[in-house]
Formats: C-alpha cells, sequence, structure tokens
C-alpha cells in the first residue's frame, strides 16, 4: 500500500511537471505569436490596383506621435515622379510603430525608413486621411543609389507569416527585383489595362 501511494505521487508530480512544461511552451509560443504579424499576400498587380497612389520619392525626415494609443513614425517623403495617383511634391507617409512620450512600440512587417533612402512607395489613403505603405514592407521597393540612369527597384521578401488569399494558405513571400523601368512599365501596363 505504502509502495502504490509512493508510485501515485510520483505519477502525479511528473503529470504536473509536464503540464507546467507545457503550459509554459505554449505561454512562450504565444508571446512569439503576440510578436508576429500575418499579412495577405499581395502580387504586384494587386498593390497597383489597390493603391490610391504610387510615387517614387526621398525620405527626408521624421517624426513620431502618438494617435489614441498606438504610435506612429510619419515620414515626409519628396516625390520626384508619379506613376498613380495625384499627390503634392511632399507627401507625409505613416507607419506603425516608434518612439514617442518615452514609449517605444514595435509592429512585425512595418518597415523603418532612413533620411537620405529613395524607394517607391505603393500607398493607401484611407478615410481617416492618413497614408501608409499598402500591405507594410510588401508596398515598398528600395532604390539603389548611385548615378544609374536606370536604378534598380528591390522590393525584400517579408518575414512575417504571409496567406494566399484566395486559399487562405501559408505561402512563402519572395523577393522582387527589377529594373526601374521594368517596374514603371509594369505599372503603366496594369493601369492601362484596368482603364479599359
Amino acid at each position: 500500500m505504502v509502495l502504490h501511494g509512493i508510485w501515485y505521487a510520483y505519477y502525479i508530480t511528473v503529470r504536473s511537471a509536464w503540464r507546467s512544461f507545457w503550459l509554459t511552451a505554449l505561454a512562450v509560443s504565444g508571446l512569439n505569436l503576440a510578436h508576429a504579424a500575418t499579412l495577405e499576400r499581395l502580387s504586384l498587380d494587386d498593390m497597383i490596383a489597390q493603391s490610391t497612389a504610387i510615387v517614387r520619392g526621398t525620405v527626408t525626415g521624421s517624426y513620431a506621435a502618438m494617435s489614441g494609443t498606438i504610435i506612429f513614425t510619419y515620414y515626409s517623403v519628396q516625390v520626384s515622379e508619379q506613376f498613380k495617383g495625384s499627390t503634392q511634391n511632399t507627401v507625409t507617409v505613416a507607419v506603425p510603430g516608434g518612439t514617442a512620450n518615452n514609449l517605444r512600440q514595435t509592429f512585425p512587417g512595418a518597415p523603418e525608413l532612413k533620411t537620405g533612402g529613395q524607394f517607391v512607395f505603393f500607398l493607401w489613403t484611407g478615410k481617416s486621411g492618413a497614408t501608409q505603405i499598402l500591405g507594410l514592407t510588401q508596398g515598398l521597393f528600395k532604390l539603389s543609389t548611385g548615378t544609374d540612369t536606370d536604378p534598380v527597384a528591390t522590393r525584400s521578401a517579408s518575414a512575417e507569416l504571409m496567406l494566399d488569399r484566395v486559399t487562405a494558405k501559408p505561402v512563402k513571400d519572395q523577393t522582387l527585383v527589377m529594373n526601374l523601368s521594368d517596374l514603371r512599365a509594369r505599372i503603366a501596363g496594369a493601369l492601362g489595362a484596368g482603364a479599359k
């Protein structure tokens, strides 16, 4: 009877240890999932169709501010070429995350832009009037710097979980690389086909 009681106590202890292990593992994985984003994968044609403006521009400065409980970093972009929509010579692009009021917030999938960086921006302006990058990093093509008359436009693959818009199944994002002239032609062709 004593031996049976010892084995029972051992069983309860081991079972409790495993339960604690799995609860801890689930909690940790839940924390990791909380710091991840799930994005709908957008093709280049999707971004061309869904954006309200597509511009080539240079980041000239930034500031961060609270909007409710969310911090946004607002980037000033000097527009050098307009592919779609109409904007002023300078557009302010809101990106979630940043530092304001001694608080720092980060959002998975949100790009960090450097002053002087040259990009092609696929922009979306909502009812609130705020202009954001469509699909977070998906709507941002970094342009190579230098004296190239036809710079290379690169959109790096997102590290975030991507879902196919039709099947809702996870898919792997891919880096897109093309010359600016080819990107310009793709945008013009898609917009021309949409107008017909």
